[in-house]
C-alpha cells in the first residue's frame, strides 16, 4: 500500500479524534435523561459504522426511542451491540409500521414498494425525486433501502414519505446578542460574545428546533432554506401579495449574505426507520450587523407554534440533533457555548 502523506495523516487523525466527540449531548442514552441528571457530556456515545459528508462518525439514539412519534407503536428493542448491520442477528424481529397519513398517498409520499408500476431508482436521481444519500451508497435488500446507521427496531416508513433518504434543509439564522446601546453582549464567565438564532417551537412535539423542512421534488436546497424560513419563522403563507413582495426582498438580502454549510448528512431523528430516514443540509446565515434581521418581523406560521430569538448555549434542549448543528455554528463564529471545559466521561 502507498504510504500516507503528512496531510492525509493529519486528516485521518482529525477524523478519528472528531469521531469521538460528536453528536447531541449524551446521545448514548436510550431514553432522554431525567431532568435532574447531568446531560452535558458530548463524548460518551455509541459508535455506528457510518460517516457524514465531513467524514465524521455519526450515532443514532433518537431513532431508537418509543413510542414512535404520533402513535402508540413500540419499536422492538435493539441492544447497543446489535445496532450495526455488520453484527449478525438472526432473531431480529422489527415492528412494521407506516402511518395512515403516508398510506393515503399524498403527493409527497411514495407508493408501497410492491405497488404496481412503482419501480424507484434507489441511489440515484429518480425523475424529480432525489434518492441519492448524502452519505454515499446505501444497501437495498428485498427491494427496500436499508438505514445506513443501523437497526431501529421498526420497518416500513413510519411518518416519512420516501423510501430511503428523506431530504430536508435547515436554515440556522444567527445574529449577535446586543444591549440597548447596540453593543455585543459577552458572557460573564467565558467573555465570549453571545450568539442568538431564530428558533421555532414545533407544533407536533412541542420541542424547540431550527425552522427547517422537506426539500420539494426538483427544488434547489437554497430555495428550500429560504422558503422554509419564510413559511415557519415569518408566516409568509398568510401575507398579502404586497407584504410577500417586501418579505421576498428582505429574505433575498439575508440569504445572499455570507453563509456556510454547517452539516450535510444523516440525521438522528425519532421518525427514522430501517427503510426510511432523514438527511439534511444545515446552512448558517449570519447577520453580522443585525440590521437585516431587525427589519424582519418574526411571526410563527405553518408547522411552528412559536418563533423567537434564542440565546445560544449548551443548555439548549433542541429537536433531533439540532443542538449539534448549533454547537458547530458557535465554534465557527467563536461565540459562547459552554461555561465548563469539555467534560470528561467515565465508564
Amino acid at each position: 500500500p502507498m504510504p500516507l502523506r503528512a496531510g492525509s495523516l493529519r486528516r485521518a487523525v482529525a477524523v478519528l479524534s472528531l469521531s469521538v466527540i460528536l453528536s447531541a449531548r449524551c446521545a448514548a442514552q436510550r431514553r432522554p435523561a431525567p431532568s435532574n441528571s447531568p446531560a452535558n457530556c458530548w463524548s460518551h456515545l455509541r459508535p455506528v459504522n457510518m460517516f457524514n459528508s465531513y467524514n465524521v462518525k455519526f450515532y443514532h439514539s433518537k431513532a431508537l426511542t418509543s413510542p414512535y412519534p404520533g402513535s402508540h407503536v413500540e419499536r422492538s428493542q435493539v441492544p447497543e451491540d446489535k445496532v450495526g448491520w455488520l453484527t449478525e442477528w438472526e432473531d431480529y424481529n422489527p415492528v412494521e409500521y407506516t402511518a395512515k397519513s403516508v398510506l393515503a398517498g399524498p403527493s409527497w409520499a411514495d407508493p408501497q414498494i410492491n405497488d404496481k408500476g412503482f419501480s424507484p431508482k434507489f441511489n440515484e436521481r429518480d425523475g424529480e425525486v432525489e434518492r441519492k444519500s448524502l452519505n454515499g451508497l446505501y444497501v437495498v435488500e428485498n427491494g427496500r433501502p436499508r438505514n445506513p446507521a443501523g437497526r431501529t427496531g421498526l420497518t416500513g416508513r413510519g411518518l416519512l414519505g420516501r423510501w430511503g433518504p428523506n431530504h430536508a434543509a435547515d436554515p440556522v439564522v444567527t445574529r449577535w446578542k446586543r444591549d440597548g446601546s447596540g453593543n455585543k453582549v459577552a458572557h460573564p464567565v467565558t467573555g465570549k460574545s453571545i450568539l442568538q438564532f431564530v428558533a421555532i417551537k414545533r407544533r407536533d412535539c412541542g420541542e424547540w428546533a431550527i425552522p427547517g423542512g422537506m426539500v420539494d421534488p426538483g427544488e434547489k436546497i437554497s430555495a428550500t432554506l429560504r422558503r422554509e424560513f419564510g413559511e415557519e419563522a415569518l408566516n409568509s403563507l398568510q401575507k398579502s401579495p404586497e407584504e410577500k413582495a417586501k418579505l421576498e426582498k428582505q429574505l433575498h438580502e439575508l440569504f445572499s449574505q455570507e453563509h456556510f454549510v454547517v452539516y450535510k448528512g444523516y440525521v438522528d431523528d425519532p421518525r427514522n426507520t430501517d427503510n426510511a430516514w432523514m438527511e439534511t443540509e444545515a446552512v448558517n446565515y449570519h447577520d453580522e450587523t443585525g440590521e437585516t434581521m431587525d427589519n424582519l418581523p418574526l411571526e410563527a406560521g405553518d408547522d411552528a407554534g412559536v418563533v423567537k430569538w434564542v440565546d445560544i448555549s449548551e443548555k439548549l434542549e433542541l429537536y433531533a440533533n439540532h443542538s449539534y448543528f448549533i454547537k458547530l455554528v458557535t465554534e465557527k463564529r467563536g461565540a459562547h457555548w459552554s461555561e465548563d471545559p469539555e467534560p470528561e466521561c467515565h465508564e
